[in-house]
């Protein structure tokens, strides 16, 4: 895995959690031209690390990410013609979509201001799990931007519904990791300081789980998101008469008859 200096890859051999961690700390943790190209690639190469079960994605200092770095990117774009500005939208996208489409659960660790792109970066994690202190905004609008950026206007509204979407991604302001978790934004919210650790245990424990069984399920959330009711259920139920052969359900079975934990593959 490749570790550039501006975010940091671990991997605990031992529980299979990988862990990436934003390291811009002076900057809070702010996105550059080479961030993003690199986090994309990581999490596509995560998707086929057998060694990998669960992933957390954090920030160092007082920050998850501020968004794009302004004097890095923004100033940077005004030099782009058009063809140059949908080269980068594009591949701020393709981060979100290697997440989305990464076999892995994602958990994202916020811990003081999540905004931005960061904001979104957060969203297309599988679970989030915040620090009393991480305030989050969608700050689009606010420079002049669509809030529909990188999925969001996709995203937010599958997770919060769309009026509280449409007030976020309109108004671009902050709201406090008490009210993000009360819409639902926010999985979980512990003191300052203990987000990773959360976050961790919940990836610990998913990584226990049955692998394929937990990339199915994600990846029945991404699909079924656009079909309709009858075409889900046919897909569920192929789906699990499928996994019904899988080793992971006879073994599930055993280890309840012999009063023992399953050791799933």
């Amino acid at each position: 895995m490749f570790e550039p200096a501006s975010f940091l890859f671990g991997l605990n051999e031992e529980t299979g959690v990988a862990t990436i961690t934003l390291n811009r700390p002076d900057r809070l943790n702010a996105l550059t031209f080479e961030v993003y190209d690199e986090l994309r690639r990581s999490f596509a190469e995560l998707h086929d690390d057998g060694s990998v079960r669960a992933i957390v994605i954090t920030g160092s200092g007082r920050a998850f990410c501020s968004g794009g770095d302004v004097e890095d990117i923004i100033g940077a774009l005004f030099e782009r013609d058009f063809r140059g500005l949908l080269e980068f939208t594009r591949m701020t996208c393709d981060l979100v979509l290697s997440i989305r489409r990464c076999r892995k659960p994602v958990i994202g660790a916020l811990n003081g201001t999540v905004a931005g792109a960061g904001a979104v970066i957060a969203t297309a994690c599988d679970m989030r799990v915040a620090a009393e202190s991480a305030k989050i905004a969608y700050l689009f609008t606010r420079v002049g931007l669509s809030g529909a950026d990188m999925g969001a206007a996709w995203m937010l509204p599958r997770i919060v519904g769309l009026a509280k979407a449409s007030e976020l991604l309109m108004t671009g302001e902050f709201i406090s990791a008490q009210e993000a978790h009360r819409i639902g934004l926010y999985n979980r919210v512990v003191p300052d300081g203990e987000a990773l650790e959360a976050a961790t245990e919940l990836a610990d424990k998913l990584a226990l789980g049955p692998s394929f069984a937990l990339e199915i399920t994600k990846d029945a959330l991404n699909r079924e998101a656009s079909m309709d009711f009858v075409s889900a259920l046919e897909a569920e139920a192929q789906i699990q008469a499928a996994l019904m052969v899988h080793p992971d359900f006879r073994e599930a079975y055993d280890a309840f008859t012999e009063k023992r934990n399953p050791d799933f593959l």
